[in-house]
């Protein structure tokens, strides 16, 4: 009579480190449409290749040269990206200057399909004059969820840090808007630096918030560095005031996110006709865009280069043979804020580049 053999349960995987360690680092699917992590140096390389561009033009006094050839640079690398962009905010249109253009279609067509906000140059002035804080900018998101402005070009701020996210109330006012951000602070509205543009525009709100006893930080230009700066802690700067560029505010919300911090705004036409035009592609002039408004979901990069040195990063620096960059990057999905020193050796660089780092005319 054959003998009955019991089954028995196949034996226990051991469990040990390197067990562990494969479980760990077994990727789970991707979908397509996921921004990867590392997107992220493919857009450095991206505003390196603007602000080294635009680093020639420094305190040369043409805004033009310098904007266009920061656009010329970041257009040609920005092909080169794994991603199927599509550019909702340009710069330029603004400006009647060179232009990323809205609906002009972007990367290498792999990849996932994104929205795109460029400023080659946050701070034109800045750069041509030699002056602090100009900086190469790029955001990506996914598609759909940047707010279009459509032909409003200008939009009232109110931008802070992680800390005071959640007492800020455009519609509150000035002053109970200081008050609150003290209280968070745990100090007087005499020890709140508010930073403001520099711009006739903004007398009445330089006025208010000098009655307050409030500080003041007046910048020329580049109301992106002055958002950053409202939201990080080793800042002077505790919140950002006043009327900016649109782009400028949809790019600051890009990176407030990343940083946990928070914008409101408000579109501002500047006059009857751009009024009208807006009421006319449906805007709500007076509805509040808050962070969420300005930027849908929480999987988006904001990367900037320096092109001169100022509070939030150093500018371009040419040595002998090759070029220095500071850059930031951050990514919302992870809250990881990165900043990337760089040496660049621009001989090398050109034998396989199409991008001009000399500053003069391209060679054809």
């Amino acid at each position: 009579m054959a003998a009955t053999v019991a089954s028995r349960p196949p034996p226990e995987r051991p469990f040990n480190a390197l067990t562990w360690k494969n479980e760990r680092m077994a990727s789970p699917v991707r979908n397509p449409q996921d921004l990867d992590r590392n997107l992220a140096l493919d857009l450095v390389r991206v505003t390196e290749a603007a602000a080294m561009a635009a680093g020639r033009w420094v305190g040369r006094g043409d805004k033009e040269g310098g904007d266009g050839a920061a656009v010329d640079a970041m257009r040609r690398l920005i092909n080169s990206v794994p991603m199927k962009g599509v550019v909702v905010i340009g710069e330029g249109e603004k400006d009647n200057a060179p232009m990323l253009f809205n609906g002009e279609e972007v990367g290498d067509g792999t990849g996932p399909e994104v929205d795109v906000a460029v400023d080659p140059i946050d701070g034109t002035t800045l750069m041509s004059k030699g002056m602090p804080n100009a900086l190469a900018v790029l955001a990506v998101a996914e598609r759909g969820t940047m707010f279009d402005p459509s032909a409003v070009f200008y939009m009232e701020k109110l931008a802070v840090g992680p800390d005071c996210a959640d007492v800020i109330d455009i519609d509150a006012g000035v002053v109970e808007n200081l008050r609150r951000i003290a209280k968070v602070k745990r100090s007087s509205i005499s020890d709140v630096t508010v930073c403001i543009l520099d711009r006739p525009r903004h007398a009445d709100l330089i006025k208010e918030v000098r009655g307050t006893g409030a500080r003041i930080q007046f910048i020329s230009d580049g109301d992106i560095a002055g958002s950053i700066s409202a939201a990080r802690e080793t800042s002077d700067v505790d919140v950002l005031m006043g009327i900016g560029g649109t782009p400028e505010g949809i790019v600051s919300a890009c990176a407030l996110k990343c940083m946990g911090g928070a914008i409101q705004t408000k579109l501002w036409p500047r006059d009857a006709a751009e009024r009208e035009k807006a009421l006319a592609a449906g805007h709500d002039l007076d509805r509040v865009l808050a962070t969420d408004e300005l930027v849908r979901g929480d999987n988006m990069f904001f990367c900037a280069t320096g092109v001169t040195s100022g509070d939030l990063l150093r500018g371009v620096r040419y040595r002998s043979g090759g070029a220095y960059t500071q850059s930031i990057v951050m990514r919302s999905k992870s809250g990881t804020i990165r900043v990337i020193d760089s040496f660049h050796r621009l001989e090398k660089l050109a034998l396989y580049s199409s991008v001009n780092f000399d500053g003069g005319p391209l060679e054809v």
